[in-house]
């Protein structure tokens, strides 16, 4: 053979598979710059969950190998290592299935054949069988396996939720701006482990010496039902206070402007928030909880209970809520702080007790229908993640 007809027989192949990759690379990368429906019978829809669950599924398989970094230490105490090696086997399985299916008969291919590419990954780095040596509990971590539960439970749910009890009927699950609420809802969960750091540290500095044992022992006397009730209503009341602060100081608004510059409300939408401001405001919330000492069992029932009011409240639900939307935050109630109509412009402050507002004069009273229209006035908060964090240091013109 000539050197030229070699050379040309070697070169052109991996020309081929460069161009094939990088043609399959671009598939997926567009995606993320895409907003509505995943048409049906085109491999888009099958492939979109190929590609996440796949995804999830590498991300679990390096917090395996990295578990004393990547892993949450309260999590991580609760989880059944067998029950998580199967989860994990099943959605290599269901993913590689699936993406390659959908190779083979021409359907997106080159978004399933990323999504094939992240399964051989996985399989190569020891997939559902990676050992687990024993490691320290104290180290510096950024709670990997947390973003994975969080996403695969919010979706799940909420998505659900949102279908079958829709406000906007029609509203698109992949929806203008959701990739930047994707990378909030990411990066602020990535960084738990630091975030929880700072806090605790900044709590036992700051209101340590506020905290008295005769007040934590008569709250720690009440039955378990009334202290979480009492657990709920005194963080909301230090969460209304603060939320007020960063809606009437100018210099806090602009840190909170970046969470309401969601134009668009579901469950995703609620992660949009400013770093600084979610670490300000937990430092201030959990800080006076600990100065009052509830039970660690009622703590851990209000995070429960936050956790999910913060993602509820922000979706596109509706139901008939009768009277208990006079005493609870709903949907409708939270809704109608995220409008940028005039009648919403600094009222329904509450995160969980809605009589707050109007016991304080800020509830929207006689309001009926709903919002069509979120974000801020003006509209001038820049969309993406990085933008949009860097928004309040910027020189406001």
């Amino acid at each position: 053979m000539k050197p030229k007809t070699l050379e040309k027989a070697i070169v052109d192949p991996a020309r081929a598979v460069i161009s094939n990759l990088s043609g399959a690379v671009n598939e997926t990368t567009n995606l993320l710059h895409q907003s509505g429906p995943l048409k049906p019978g085109t491999g888009l829809a099958s492939g979109v969950i190929a590609l996440s669950i796949a995804f999830l599924s590498l991300l679990g398989v390096i917090a395996f190998h990295f578990p004393q970094y990547l892993t949450t230490p309260e999590l991580r105490h609760q989880y059944s290592p067998d029950l998580i090696r199967h989860i994990l086997f099943a959605g290599l399985i269901i993913s590689g299935v699936i993406s390659l299916l959908n190779v083979l008969f021409k359907q997106r291919r080159g978004l399933n054949a990323v999504a094939g590419m992240l399964v051989l990954i996985a399989v190569a780095l020891g997939g559902s069988h990676v050992p687990v040596a024993d490691f320290p509990d104290h180290t510096p971590y950024i709670g990997l396996d947390w973003f994975i539960l969080d996403l695969l439970g919010s979706t799940v749910i909420f998505v659900a939720i949102e279908k079958l009890f829709p406000l906007y009927k029609g509203q698109m699950i992949f929806r203008r701006e959701w990739q930047t609420d994707m990378v909030h809802f990411a990066m602020n969960h990535f960084i738990v482990g630091l975030a929880l750091l700072t806090v605790n540290f900044a709590i036992h500095r700051l209101f340590g010496w506020m905290a008295h044992d005769s007040v934590r022992g008569f709250i720690q006397s009440i039955y378990f039902i009334p202290q979480l009730l009492l657990c709920i209503l005194a963080a909301d009341f230090v969460q209304y206070w603060t939320h007020r602060a960063y809606h009437e100081i100018p210099f806090l608004w602009r840190f909170h402007a970046v969470h309401h510059s969601a134009k668009t409300m579901d469950w995703l939408a609620g992660s949009r928030q400013h770093i600084l401001e979610l670490i300000v405001t937990r430092v201030g919330v959990l800080g006076a909880l600990y100065v009052l000492g509830f039970e660690k069992t009622v703590m851990d029932a209000y995070i429960i209970v936050v956790g999910f009011q913060a993602v509820f409240n922000h979706a596109n639900v509706h139901l008939p809520w009768g009277p208990i939307k006079y005493l609870i935050v709903t949907p409708d109630f939270h809704h109608w702080h995220h409008s940028s109509d005039d009648v919403a412009i600094d009222r329904n402050y509450a995160a969980h007790y809605a009589f707050l507002d109007h016991i304080f004069g800020t509830a929207i009273k006689g309001q009926k229908g709903f919002p069509e229209k979120y974000g801020v006035q003006g509209d001038y908060m820049p969309d993406g993640y990085v933008k949009q964090l860097m928004f309040p240091f910027k020189s406001q013109k």
